[in-house]
Formats: C-alpha cells, structure tokens, sequence
C-alpha cells in the first residue's frame, strides 16, 4: 500500500469546532473533516475494495465515502495529522488478515470437573428439602 499516494487522495474540510476556546473558538475553523472516497480510490485492488466496504459498512455513506472527524485540539494542523493517523490505522486493521479459528477438544479432566460440581451442587440442593416420610 502506497501511503503518500493514498493521502493525496484524500480531501480536507476545516469548520468551527464546538468546545471550550472562548472567543477563539468563534471565528476559527478547528475541527479537520477528511474526506475518502474508497469506491474511486486507485491505491486498492478490487479484493482490497470489497473487503474494505465489508469493514466501514457502517461508516461509509450513500455515495461510498468515508467521513472522518477529529475536534481534540485547539490547532488545525494538530486536528489534520490526528484525523490522518486514525485514518491510516483504520486502512490497515481493515486489511488485516483474519485468522482461522482451529478448534480445540475439550480434555477430558475439564469434563470429569464440571461433572463432578454437578453432581456436588445437585446433592447439595437435595439434601435442603425436607425429607419423605412414608
């Protein structure tokens, strides 16, 4: 995966944060909005598209762009790089390869154990009730 052609793909928007600042937060666009669109993204292969909409379905919006927002700092250049790194560590969980669960027997002295608890609460709750007088 080529990072700097991945980022020039990538858009900025920078709007007024909410949040503490005072004054300062009124007449200074803060907040970093990026931009991506993954269905015209050259950087990724037919495969790595599927399996990367598979992983923002929830995030990806109607026309197929993902919308990330960062308003932590009080700096927009700080805002940007938060927004960017989030992105790149997103990418790159997404692509990850999931591992194949092996399944496991369960041995037989975990077995024996749970039976023999069994059988102990069992008795235990048996020998509560008030006996049969016939």
């Amino acid at each position: 995966m080529d990072v700097d052609l991945l980022k020039s793909e990538l858009n900025y928007k920078f709007v007024r944060s909410s949040g503490s600042g005072g004054q300062h937060v009124n007449k200074v666009s803060s907040k970093a909005e990026l931009y991506f669109n993954l269905q015209e993204s050259i950087v990724f292969s037919d495969d790595e598209k599927l399996k990367l909409m598979e992983f923002f379905n929830n995030r990806l919006n109607k026309e197929g762009v993902l919308i990330l927002t960062c308003d932590e700092s009080r700096s927009q250049f700080r805002n940007k790089a938060i927004v960017t790194q989030r992105f790149l560590e997103l990418i790159e969980e997404g692509l990850k390869e999931k591992k194949e669960r092996v399944k496991t027997k369960i041995p037989r002295s975990v077995v024996k154990k749970r039976l023999t608890n069994k059988r102990k609460n069992s008795e235990k709750k048996a020998n509560r009730k008030k006996p049969d007088i016939d």
